[in-house]
């Protein structure tokens, strides 16, 4: 058996408003969270862009598809867009695991972050309205 092996490189703290209720719709019970700041540390550290947010669907079966696109802010100064996705499989699970997509100058300090494969875990936050994501670059 092959063991994969990570690396961690980033955590966020993420602040949100009280969630918007789209309701029931198509694909399921819709209800957009949005993101307005925060920070986050690690190998890359900076803060997040208020203005993102995190459309999360309660599908038929009794699971959760999260999808999250949001802005950081490095602190030297560098956008990084971040899409991410994740599912939440079962109704007491508290940990979402997530697959973070990263778009960054290609020609910038952080260009790494376009390439190679990445995982998360996200938890709910100290406050009421936030979440906690820590993410992990496959090595």
């Amino acid at each position: 058996m092959i063991q994969l092996e990570a690396e961690e490189i980033m955590h966020l703290k993420v602040e949100c408003s009280e969630s918007l209720e789209v309701k029931e719709g198509i694909d399921g019970y819709l209800r957009v969270i949005p993101i307005r700041g925060g920070t986050f540390e690690g190998r890359i550290k900076g803060t997040i862009v208020n203005g993102g947010a995190d459309w999360n669907t309660l599908k038929p079966g009794n699971y959760a598809h999260a999808f999250a696109k949001y802005l950081l802010l490095t602190e030297d100064g560098e956008y990084i867009a971040v899409e991410n996705e994740g599912i939440l499989e079962e109704e007491d699970t508290r940990l979402i695991k997530t697959r973070p997509r990263f778009t960054a100058d290609s020609k910038g300090r952080y260009g790494w972050l376009n390439r190679g494969v990445y995982v998360g875990s996200l938890k709910p936050g100290e406050g009421r309205v936030s979440v906690e994501i820590t993410i992990y670059r496959l090595l």
